[in-house]
This record gives structure tokens, C-alpha cells and sequence, in this order.
């Protein structure tokens, strides 16, 4: 019955807390103290550790193991806040057509646009996957830039206050979708080349490197310097809590020199707040792009949809001053909508729901081979960046988010991946080869949830031997680590990650 309660309670080292008084109770050094300690790694594997069960705190949700595991609001949330959950639920969902149109509140798609709702990219709010043979791609996007071509440019990006030069013509992603009477930009696909990996046991692992190409390009070619970057739509879960985590302690495990000599040097992303108009800590997408969750819904809205918002109320999306018919064609800004197309309201209802989709509770926490698994998972130092635990903020912005422990296994720090997993376009202080550490609470429901298992930012691996295969960099130490391993010990490891 305790794990079905609505309002958990929070055992925090000794100290007793109710996550709905959380934000009213002060917070002494000596409880900053507990909280480091509860957050330090372990170093016993015979058991599992203290509330290892519950990765999401008292916001953990126990429900069936079906494709809506991922659709769940935060146990925790009270009663009277369950209806608006249920109503974001139904705008995340909502398909938006173009203007003008007889259902005033869905209309202003556009013009240009990738999907027509949040559902269709992150498919039952996991991941999505890569376009099969002869797809256009609708849970995978193509970001575009150029490289900076001014000094105005150059120290915009150097100062944080923007990420990169979109292409001049294309935008800032390739929009393989329009309404009528505009045409569409074109399509892109993944040709794969196999990669066979022996390992130390003689075990071959056939890995697939893509390579994409452009096609149907309706607006002329692309710029001579123009990079890419494809990118599947991340899972949903737990981002509420990921906003909740401590500024101090993301920083706390940076260490951009790598003044320790550990191999590892996760970087800080730094990024153009928006709603506070100063540089913030990024957090969400491959490149930790977006400080908020109101900013990586409104921006998401923009780039992916064209649906304007008040942070962002531009009726044409993502369309270029080289698109004139993209710009002119009609759009959805009217008075009974705040003049913008997702009106106040309902952007806030769709926020709302994505702070509080729940984490599924660990599988198989006490089974001596995910024991085991974690063990190894700990000794291959994978924890270096995959940083197992945080105690999120008292005075988080949701109440279910409010002081909980937390086992995301992410440090949301940028680190250098390696030349096999680079894309070569640099996002702000992001490099071509650094990549945001990607939560791992969740992924062993990747399959459950979306039929399908497409792993690493552009979907490439298809298990998640692959994905580890994929590591190098300052991950290069622990790959090898992996691939020394026997079958047991591989297969011990691969029972941990599926159990989170």
C-alpha cells in the first residue's frame, strides 16, 4: 500500500520529509551535508541500496508494464491537479491543422512544419526512431547552421546568447511537411554501412554507421558550409525532475580541464535563457540545448509544428526570408488566442503535463544478476558521467518535484564522445563531439513502450550493446572496459541497464 500512496514520504537519511511540505521548510548546512552523503555513489553491490526502487522519489509511478508506462502523471500529484494533467495529456496529443479552419483552437500548423503534434514525435512520450526504407521522417529531425560569418555572429555565440547561424535558406531544421500551397523543404534518409566489432571473447557485434542524404530539396541547394545534425525525439519521462535538480550540484561534477587526470571532463552547457534573459545551465535535448522545460516546449513548438507561443510568437515557425509564400500564407494569431496560436492556457496545460509524466518504478532491484550488473557497471566507471543520484530543489516549481531523491543516472554535462558518434556542428559551446550524458531511467521499457529499440541521438544502435560499442572519447576507457568482458559479465551488465 505504500508504494500506492498519493502522497509519498521521502526517507532522506534519517530525516522524514512529506514532498508536499517540502518547499516551506528551511534547509541548514548540516541537511546540505545529508544530502551530499546520500548522494554519493556506493561501493556495495550485495543488496539493493535504500529506495534504488523508486528512481523518480515519491513521484514514481507503479502501474502495469504496458505501452503507457511512459503516460503517467507523478504519484505524488494531488487529487485536484489530476484534471489538468489529463488535459495536457489531450494537447500533447492534439493534431493542429492549418489555418484558417473551423476549430479555431487547433489551427496554425506551419506552414512549414515536421509533425503535427508532440505525440507523433515522442511516439506514447518515449523515443522515436529513425525513418525506415522509403518513411519520411516524423520522429527524427535534421537540425541545420552555418558556421558564425561575422564577428557580431562570433560573439553572440562566444557570449552564450545564441547557439548557432541557422541556414540561410532552410532554417534551423529541414521541414519535411507543409500546407497547402507552400511547398515542402525535402526529405532526408540513412543509408547504413555495417561495422563488425570483435570482442575480447571473440563475440561479434555488427554496428551501423549511417550516412544521410538529402532529397527532394525544394528551395535549392544547401549552403556550401552547412552542417547537420539528426536527431531522434528523446523519451519524456522525468523532465519536471531533471529541471529540479540543484544548479550547484549539475556544476559540481564539471571539470572542463580534467584537473583530476580521470579521463573525464564534463562540461557545463551554457545557454540564452529566454524567460529570464541570461545565461543559463542547459539541461534538456542531445546537447543540453535548453535551460527549462517552457523553453524546450516552446521552442519545440516553433521549430517542429510552427505554432507560436508567447515566448515565441512567430506565426511562420521556422520559414526564412527566402520562403516569401512560407511567410505569407495564413497562420493562426488571433485575439481569442492570446494573438498567438497556442494560447497562454493551453501552452500552460501542455507544460504542465510534460513536468509531470512519471518515471516507472526499478524492475528486478534485488536479482543477484542486476546486482551483479551494477557492480560492473561501477568498475567500468560508466558512473562517471551516468551519475547515478541528486536530491532535487525544496523550492522546486511543482510541489510532486519538490525535494525527492532522484536516479536519473545522467550528470547533464557535456562530454567528448568520440569520432564515431560526432556530428561536427557545434552548438554553442557544445563542440561537434560533445554530447549531453542522456538519462538512463526508463530505458529498459524502450521496447515496451515503442515497439521498437533505436538508441544513441540518431537512433543507430540497435541494442544497447551497440549504444556502449558506440562510446569512445572520454568514454573510450569504459568501452574497452566492456569489451574485455566475458559473456557473463556482459549479459549481467545489460540486466542492470534493463532494469532502470
Amino acid at each position: 500500500m505504500l508504494f500506492r500512496a498519493k502522497l509519498g514520504i521521502l526517507l532522506l537519511a534519517g530525516l522524514f520529509l512529506s514532498s508536499t511540505l517540502a518547499p516551506v521548510l528551511a534547509a541548514p548546512e548540516s541537511e546540505r551535508q545529508r544530502v551530499l552523503a546520500v548522494m554519493r555513489p556506493t561501493d556495495s553491490f550485495q543488496r539493493p541500496e535504500p529506495y534504488e526502487l523508486r528512481p523518480a522519489g515519491a513521484s514514481t509511478v507503479f502501474k502495469l508494464l504496458n505501452r503507457d508506462i511512459f503516460s503517467h502523471a507523478s504519484t505524488n500529484m494531488p487529487f485536484e491537479r489530476e484534471l489538468e494533467f489529463k488535459v495536457g495529456n489531450g494537447i500533447f496529443k492534439k493534431v493542429w491543422v492549418s489555418s484558417p479552419s473551423s476549430t479555431l483552437s487547433s489551427d496554425g500548423i506551419g506552414p512549414l512544419f515536421s509533425a503535427r503534434s508532440c505525440q507523433r514525435c515522442h511516439l506514447k512520450d518515449g523515443r522515436g526512431q529513425p525513418p525506415r526504407f522509403g518513411e519520411t521522417a516524423e520522429s527524427m529531425i535534421v537540425q541545420l547552421s552555418i558556421p558564425p560569418q561575422n564577428m557580431q555572429e562570433k560573439t553572440a555565440v562566444r557570449e552564450h546568447r545564441r547557439s548557432v547561424v541557422p541556414e540561410p535558406v532552410y532554417g534551423s531544421q529541414l521541414q519535411s511537411f507543409s500546407v497547402q500551397g507552400v511547398p515542402s523543404e525535402g526529405k532526408f534518409k540513412a543509408v547504413y554501412e555495417e561495422v563488425l566489432v570483435v570482442l575480447d571473447d571473440g563475440e561479434v557485434v555488427s554496428l551501423r554507421r549511417p550516412t544521410y542524404r538529402f532529397t527532394n530539396l525544394q528551395y535549392g541547394p544547401l549552403h556550401s558550409d552547412v552542417m547537420f545534425s539528426p536527431r531522434i525525439a528523446p523519451p519524456m519521462i522525468g523532465m519536471g525532475l531533471l529541471e529540479a535538480i540543484p544548479e550547484a550540484d549539475i556544476v559540481m561534477h564539471a571539470d572542463p580541464e580534467d584537473s583530476d587526470g580521470d579521463g573525464i571532463s564534463g562540461k557545463v552547457r551554457r545557454v540564452w535563457s529566454d524567460e529570464s534573459g541570461q545565461v543559463a545551465v542547459g539541461r534538456f535535448g542531445w546537447k543540453a540545448g535548453q535551460p527549462t522545460v517552457v523553453q524546450q516546449a516552446a521552442d519545440a513548438f516553433l521549430g517542429d509544428m510552427g505554432i507560436s507561443t508567447a515566448l515565441y510568437p512567430v506565426p511562420h515557425g521556422d520559414c526564412t526570408v527566402e520562403q516569401p509564400a512560407c511567410r505569407t500564407a495564413p497562420h493562426g494569431d488571433v485575439p481569442e488566442k492570446d494573438g498567438i496560436e497556442a494560447s497562454s492556457r493551453v501552452f500552460d496545460l501542455l507544460v504542465f503535463y510534460a513536468r509531470n509524466l512519471g518515471v516507472p518504478a526499478r524492475r528486478n532491484v534485488d536479482d543477484p544478476q542486476v546486482l551483479d550488473g551494477k557492480r560492473l557497471f561501477y568498475e567500468a566507471r560508466c558512473v562517471a558521467c551516468h551519475v547515478p543520484k541528486f536530491v532535487t530543489r525544496r523550492d522546486s516549481i511543482g510541489l510532486e518535484q519538490s525535494f525527492q531523491l532522484i536516479w536519473p543516472y545522467t550528470d547533464l554535462l557535456l562530454h567528448d564522445m568520440g569520432e564515431g558518434l560526432a556530428d561536427h556542428r557545434p552548438e554553442g559551446n557544445a563542440s561537434g563531439r560533445e554530447w549531453r550524458t542522456p538519462p538512463l531511467w526508463g530505458i529498459g521499457l524502450t521496447e515496451t513502450v515503442s515497439g521498437q529499440t533505436s538508441f544513441l541521438h540518431d537512433g543507430r544502435a540497435r541494442t544497447l550493446l551497440e549504444a556502449i560499442l558506440w562510446h569512445g572519447g572520454e568514454a573510450e576507457a569504459s568501452k574497452l572496459h566492456v569489451m574485455a568482458m566475458g559473456r557473463k559479465e556482459r549479459d549481467a551488465l545489460l540486466a542492470f541497464l534493463k532494469s532502470l
